[in-house]
């Protein structure tokens, strides 16, 4: 749909599509979705950081998966059960993943969190 409309896509699945090529050059994407995969890594942190270097300044990389209910209600979760869910997020480890990257987040509608690359400090000379 976004290829048709125009806009240049590339594709990355471990399965799939395996071509490496789409982390190869830092800085290259504007845009960068994951939708219902994060929930699967078993090394979170090194996947987020690969994307995040991919990104332009300005860019976004968006995250759709379930977020985790409260605490008291885990036990009983649909979402845990499958057993290839293995993380689970909510708003809070965005909150503080975005801040860790450097970033901020934004949560547009339930399950899904961007989080946006800053661009460079600006000094009062340049605005």
């Amino acid at each position: 749909m976004l290829a048709e409309s125009g806009h240049r896509m590339e594709i990355f699945d471990p399965i799939y599509a395996p071509d490496d090529k789409v982390f190869q050059e830092k800085e290259k994407y504007d845009f960068i979705t994951s939708t219902e995969v994060i929930e699967h890594l078993t090394e979170p942190g090194l996947e987020l950081r690969r994307l995040w270097d991919c990104l332009k300044t300005g860019g976004t990389l968006a995250l759709m998966t379930k977020f985790m209910v409260e605490e008291s209600k885990f036990p009983s979760w649909y979402y845990k059960l499958d057993p290839t869910h293995i993380c689970f997020y909510s708003e809070n480890t965005f909150r503080w993943l975005a801040g860790e990257l450097g970033g901020y987040s934004e949560f547009p509608n339930p399950d899904v969190a961007f989080l946006h690359k800053r661009g460079p400090k600006r000094t009062p000379e340049q605005e």
